[in-house]
């Protein structure tokens, strides 16, 4: 075959299947089922107060530009007084400092957490708010106290838009084996770990992962943290069709497991979950490389790479996908900015497959039971000759 035939054929699927990409959009709701986001970028909230603090005598580390190992080095340099001083004067910027001391970060966003808790309450009560503005303000104060319960550790908290959080489950500083889970669409503050569909939430994900690896491993310190640290899609609209909202999120993501690193967390497994594995397949190229020691990627939509080749990591590449999945008849292909490419699963993509039995639909992968759930906490414990 003619190599200008073997392209006309390239082209001709090409089309057909953005036709397809449009036409199953349309049947599960169309764009009108899903609204456009905002994505949240740069530092939180109270970065400029932080920049402009000179108590120390000598400027702290920009939020933006210095370095997780430069932000660990500061940190390190400073005594424990220092160190809660910042802190209590700001939380949101220590809170979400990759790099900073995982234990002072719990203590920021505890505080960060009280405080827009108090404000949250203060807008529930403001005579100049509508219904609706009140109705808002205690759920997301409902919220903040559900964070701050004795035993939750978060270890990011970002007030704005949708609102943005990170917690660790288990003892982060002395675990041996370190997971990550960087969940999919319509995942937010208010959604984080609701109890409808536990297994499609960052928290039951984290949970159930980490309850498998005890199972697996009794004896091995886990730990399992659940990030929703991006603007996620809401519904089927144009976001979760496109790549805007992956590229936003894709260097937060890189950058905080890069700050993993920089305080002497184990590398990692990664687990992302749907539109995550977007966000995951943007994001690799950027981390340093044995940052990460396994990427997970299941019922993924495609990671806008078109092999593990051009994901730029040493770590291994495994995916997942059950035939009971919706996202089996999205096509594969990366047109005109619609779609996200090839399919992590197919054999030419060269990511290691894993088997799924018993899994049920499109976020049932952890559940517990399921054969996904017990070969990710395989591959978390590095127990590679378990996964079967």
């Amino acid at each position: 075959m003619s190599v200008l035939r073997t392209a006309a054929l390239r082209s001709k699927r090409t089309l057909i299947a953005a036709g397809l990409a449009l036409a199953v959009a349309a049947g599960t709701g169309g764009w009108a089922a899903g609204s456009a986001q905002t994505a949240v970028t740069g530092p939180a909230p109270g970065a400029a107060a932080w920049r402009a603090d000179r108590a120390l005598g000598r400027p702290l580390p920009d939020p933006v530009t210095a370095s997780p190992a430069a932000v660990a080095r500061f940190f390190a340099s400073l005594t424990g007084p220092q160190r809660h001083a910042l802190a209590a004067r700001h939380p949101l910027t220590v809170g979400n400092l990759d790099g900073a001391p995982v234990a002072l970060r719990f203590e920021a966003n505890s505080a960060a957490l009280k405080a827009e808790r108090a404000r949250q309450l203060a807008r529930a009560t403001d005579p100049d708010g509508t219904l609706q503005d009140h109705r808002q303000a205690r759920k997301a104060a409902a919220r903040c106290a559900e964070l701050l319960a004795p035993g939750r550790h978060v270890l990011a908290f970002d007030p704005r838009g949708r609102g943005q959080v990170a917690e660790v489950h288990g003892e982060l500083t002395s675990a041996e084996r370190v997971a990550v889970v960087v969940p999919g669409s319509d995942i937010d503050l208010g959604s984080f770990d609701r109890t409808r569909d536990p297994y499609g939430t960052p928290t039951g994900m984290a949970t159930s992962l980490r309850r498998q690896m005890a199972i697996e491993a009794p004896g091995t310190r886990t730990a399992v943290i659940a990030w929703a640290g991006y603007t996620t899609p809401v519904g089927l609209g144009p976001d979760a069709a496109t790549g805007r909202l992956a590229e936003a999120g894709a260097p937060r993501l890189a950058r905080f497991l890069t700050g993993l690193a920089a305080t002497g967390t184990p590398a990692p497994a990664v687990l992302c979950h749907s539109y995550g594995s977007v966000v995951c397949g943007l994001a690799a190229p950027e981390v340093g490389r044995g940052e990460i020691a396994d990427l997970i990627v299941f019922a993924s939509p495609g990671m806008r790479r078109d092999s593990v080749a051009e994901l730029g990591t040493s770590a291994r590449v495994w995916a997942a996908r059950d035939a009971s999945d919706w996202i089996g008849d999205v096509p594969n292909v990366e047109f005109l900015g619609l779609g996200h490419g090839e399919d992590p699963t197919d054999p030419a993509f060269g990511a290691r497959r894993v088997p799924t039995g018993r899994a049920e639909g499109h976020t049932g992968y952890l559940a517990p039971g399921t054969g996904s759930l017990r070969n990710f906490a395989a591959i978390a414990l590095g127990r590679y000759d378990a996964v079967r």
